[in-house]
């Protein structure tokens, strides 16, 4: 029947009540399920229903089946192939659920609604009664997809790695306490940033920092280029150790904060407008008269932090020794950080997880969400690749 056939007044005027229509409506959506499992068969086959076929596998009638829908509850019949070989994509063997329902349990699950907040929202919208039990396989299902996703091969070179950590409260032992989400993000030698995995520990540290490197270099990833990180105590050390080569930038940003909290209200503006001179400059020597100029200025007064410049000074200028367009890739972790928002913006409605694999679910989902336009080069990639292989040229391969 055309979509317009269905708005045309005179067909409407047949359904007395507003159930009729629904009654209607609900053995349309019935049929065209059934439709799209019989087109699902043909395919499968190879033939369509009442054609001829020589191959040994062909129809056998079919079996009946209650689904979920968005329309609620419905029997409908599915197709049988004689070897039993026929799995519909549609509605799989031992589900009965369509799949956008699934998507949306999901989806509301990745948003931080709880299993209860599930229950009561598809009972409401879609007018059909899911257990909470229910939509717990969903989502337990997603542990495995997480397994998979963070124990898969990566590449063997990064051009750079930024890498942060997210902190949550968590339940353990009848107590909400702080862990850490560890995620690296990997700019891949074709202009895409990919997250690499995500690590969660009970708190921030550079040994733990340490295993999660191991485990890159595990799964494949023999050299970074360049790393962009905070400025955590033992973190330049811990990447040493596992990728030696690696040029280790620490966060301009992390830096400027870190050196505001030792500089009183009334100063900061003044000295943070000084502190650009640094890393506004043009190139290394340029920077280090910068900082000189600074002490010379607020070095009396503010020791600590210039002392902080020059404990890390090589990591906290390492970009300026780059062209201006890596330089705004690597100078700060902005990258990692603008993805921590969006996965806070998916799990603000959690004031706290239950267990640790209830916080890794949503982080994982989170991410799946938010790196879905991730998909083309990051801007300028061109030139940036050149820039790269002249620098790097022993240690890319394309």
């Amino acid at each position: 029947m055309k979509k317009e056939d269905l708005l045309n007044s005179d067909f409407l005027k047949q359904f007395r009540t507003g159930a009729e229509l629904t009654s209607f409506l609900e053995q349309l959506q019935k049929r065209g399920i059934e439709q799209l499992l019989e087109g699902e068969m043909d395919d499968h086959l190879g033939y369509d229903k009442h054609s001829r076929t020589e191959g040994t596998n062909t129809r056998n009638g079919h079996s009946t089946k209650s689904i979920n829908t968005k329309s609620g509850k419905s029997e409908i019949t599915v197709p049988r192939d004689r070897d039993g070989s026929f799995n519909p994509v549609l509605i799989p063997k031992r589900k009965s659920m369509v799949e956008g329902i699934e998507n949306v349990i999901i989806s509301l699950y990745a948003k931080g609604m709880s299993v209860n907040d599930i229950e009561e929202q598809i009972k409401e919208v879609y007018n059909f009664d899911i257990s909470g039990s229910t939509i717990s396989r969903i989502t337990d299902r997603i542990s495995q997809d997480i397994t998979n996703w963070q124990n898969r091969p990566l590449e063997s070179t990064y051009l750079v790695v930024w890498m942060d950590g997210i902190v949550f409260k968590v339940r353990e032992n009848s107590k909400v306490i702080e862990k850490t989400i560890y995620i690296a993000i990997g700019l891949g030698v074709d202009g895409k940033k990919d997250v690499l995995g995500i690590w969660l520990g009970k708190s921030e540290s550079a040994s733990f920092w340490m295993s999660v490197l191991t485990d890159l270099k595990s799964r494949g990833v023999m050299d970074i280029l360049i790393t962009a990180t905070d400025n955590l105590k033992g973190f330049t050390e811990a990447i040493k150790a596992i990728f030696p080569q690696a040029t280790k930038q620490i966060c301009i940003v992390h830096q400027i904060r870190n050196c505001c909290k030792y500089v009183s209200w009334n100063d900061r503006k003044e000295f943070a407008g000084d502190m650009k001179n640094i890393y506004n400059a043009s190139n290394p020597d340029a920077a280090a008269n910068a900082l000189d100029e600074l002490e010379k200025k607020w070095g009396n007064k503010y020791a600590y932090a210039i002392k902080s410049w020059r404990t890390n000074w090589n990591e906290l200028t390492a970009f300026l020794n780059f062209p201006l367009e890596i330089r705004k890739i690597i100078y700060t972790t902005n990258v990692i950080e603008n993805l921590n928002g969006k996965i806070r913006k998916y799990t603000k409605n959690k004031l706290s997880f239950p267990t640790d694999e209830a916080v890794l679910k949503s982080v994982y989902l989170a991410i799946n969400q938010s790196a879905k336009k991730w998909t083309m080069p990051i801007r300028n990639w061109g030139q940036i690749l050149n820039q790269f292989l002249i620098l790097f040229e022993n240690r890319i391969i394309i």
